[in-house]
């Protein structure tokens, strides 16, 4: 327990006090106990400014190094025929960030604590452990970005590495929560450096929307592509993004009052980094139909010398520019929520509102991170960018269990009281883990048997979907009606004020049997996904 707990006494769960208190954002103050309603569009304009700031850098800070590298390589060898995958990740974003949103300003505490108070140690380890290992990965995916964006301008990356970790660390410890989020959205408002890229590539309007609206793959599903499109969807919609917000949400000291506001910054944060992810893959399908680069992606640093190439120099230069910038907001955003994973698990000072004196383990994990993954990166002769495609496509093989568990942690009245999930959401979100199942599957088929057809594959496990749905559905119904449920209704003020007790006076759930054993199923089905993911990025790595 950490040891402010003791020092002064906290109503809720929340186990650092510096999470209690003014929001302190870029744009704006609200006072901790501000009951003012506001009617006019120019004062919720003004608390919006105020409360906005993690939906924003979760979201761009997921265009980050390995997003810009995976969704230029789609465009390199695949055109635009990919850019289907990116709308249908919108309402995947929403659903899922918009969950974690409650679960911030409700409870006060973070995934990770949350995970192991609820579940136990054991399934708190498999949970923090894919985290802690998922991350640094990315981290060192992020330090990849940074030699290669710098590489382009003649920088060496015993130079640029370093530089940009000691940078981090900076921006990240100056003990002032407002500081940090003002350096985070110079990074954000960067991000739209993708629009005039767009100008100097001008990919042909009709083709890019038509591939946004109509499903397909240049040359055919098959392992390769699969491979890329799980990574499409691990590097826009990561686990790292469900710890990361929450516990910026309670660092930012956004309560239940406040949620409609966070629920509009996710919105918005989810088109912004649809809106850039999209022009990432229309510029190099763009610049490189035609030439001999196209179908022959070697790394984020390599698109940046073709644009040069085929386009001009000035493109070359805004894409190397855009490179570094998701690389270094990626790595403050991945970074720190491994720190505050960290915190929350081990119940010390984790908060941005603190100095390095008051939160030394906080910001010393933060920098042991950082440090380890830069070092990791300047080994010689790394395949650079398979190593990015690989660590995307883990985060997307991952993802299911992250849902899952956020799911659990939705339905728990305990947890949420008054602000769990209605059953509708849920029906999404399990409509939403079980396409990301079937999409590692599909994987798991066609790195075992590369000859299998992954048209005729997809479509029996869609009609098995399809089939599950459809009894799982009937189940509910049957159910619902055997023992309807007993609805609890909760005024808005009443809802606006609940948060969740202490842990510390909450029972843990029980779980039945058959909720347990699909638990050990996924967890067991995704021990084997890794594997055969490690083993394709094994082949890939090799026919380079």
């Amino acid at each position: 327990m950490s040891e402010d707990l003791s020092e002064t006494e906290i109503p809720t769960a929340v186990l650092d006090k510096a999470h209690l208190g003014d929001i302190q954002g870029a744009f704006g103050t609200i006072r901790q106990h501000d009951t003012e309603r506001r009617r006019s569009w120019w004062a919720r304009m003004l608390v919006l400014l105020a409360i906005m700031g993690p939906g924003l850098i979760v979201m761009v800070g997921d265009n980050d190094a390995g997003g810009v590298s995976t969704y230029a390589q789609a465009g390199q060898n695949f055109g635009l025929t990919l850019l289907w995958t990116l709308p249908l990740l919108i309402p995947v974003l929403i659903v899922n960030q918009e969950m974690v949103v409650r679960l911030g300003a409700v409870t006060g505490v973070g995934h990770a604590r949350l995970i192991i108070e609820r579940f136990g140690k054991f399934w708190g380890a498999f949970s923090v452990g894919d985290l802690f290992l998922l991350n640094f990965l990315t981290i060192a995916t992020e330090f990849i970005g940074v030699s290669l964006a710098l590489g382009y301008f003649g920088v060496s990356e015993y130079i640029s590495v370093p530089i940009a970790a000691v940078a981090l660390i900076a921006m990240t410890a100056t003990g002032s929560f407002r500081r940090w989020e003002r350096f985070m959205y110079v990074f954000v408002f960067a991000n739209f450096l993708v629009i005039p890229l767009a100008i100097f590539s001008h990919p042909k309007a009709g083709d890019f929307f038509h591939h946004l609206v109509v499903p397909g793959v240049k040359g055919g599903f098959n392992s390769t592509s699969v491979l890329l499109i799980i990574a499409i969807v691990g590097t826009t919609v990561a686990p790292w993004q469900l710890f990361f917000q929450q516990s910026n949400i309670i660092d930012k000291r956004i309560t239940p009052r406040w949620i409609n506001y966070e629920r509009a910054d996710t919105f918005l944060g989810s088109l912004v980094v649809v809106f850039a992810a999209s022009i990432l893959v229309a510029v190099p399908a763009a610049a490189f139909a035609g030439t001999k680069v196209l179908g022959h992606f070697t790394d984020a640093g390599g698109v940046a010398h073709g644009l040069e190439r085929y386009v001009g120099h000035g493109a070359g230069t805004i894409f190397a520019i855009i490179l570094l910038n998701a690389s270094i907001i990626g790595a403050a955003a991945v970074t720190l929520a491994t720190s505050y994973a960290f915190g929350d698990v081990f119940g010390v000072r984790h908060s941005l509102h603190r100095s390095w004196r008051d939160a030394k383990l906080f910001y010393g994990t933060f920098s042991g991170m950082v440090v380890l993954a830069a070092g990791l990166i300047l080994i010689p002769r790394a395949p650079l960018g398979v190593i990015t495609t690989s660590v995307q496509a883990l985060a997307g093989v991952l993802l299911p269990s992250a849902t899952v568990f956020l799911l659990l942690l939705c339905n728990d009245r305990d947890v949420l009281g008054p602000w769990v999930n209605k059953p509708w959401l849920n029906a999404v979100s399990g409509f939403i883990v079980s396409i990301l199942l079937m999409m590692s599957l599909i994987l798991m088929a066609t790195t075992l048997f590369s000859s299998i057809n992954v048209r005729v594959l997809s479509l029996v496990l869609g009609a098995v979907l399809v089939v599950g749905y459809a009894g799982a559905g009937g189940f509910v119904l049957w159910t619902r009606t055997k023992h309807p449920p007993q609805v609890q209704h909760a005024s808005s003020q009443n809802r606006d004020t609940w948060r969740m007790p202490a842990l510390g006076l909450l029972d843990r759930p029980k779980l039945s049997r058959g909720r347990l054993t699909g638990m050990y199923l996924l967890r067991g089905y995704l021990v084997v996904a890794v594997a055969l993911l490690l083993v394709k990025a094994i082949q890939l790595g090799v026919h380079k």
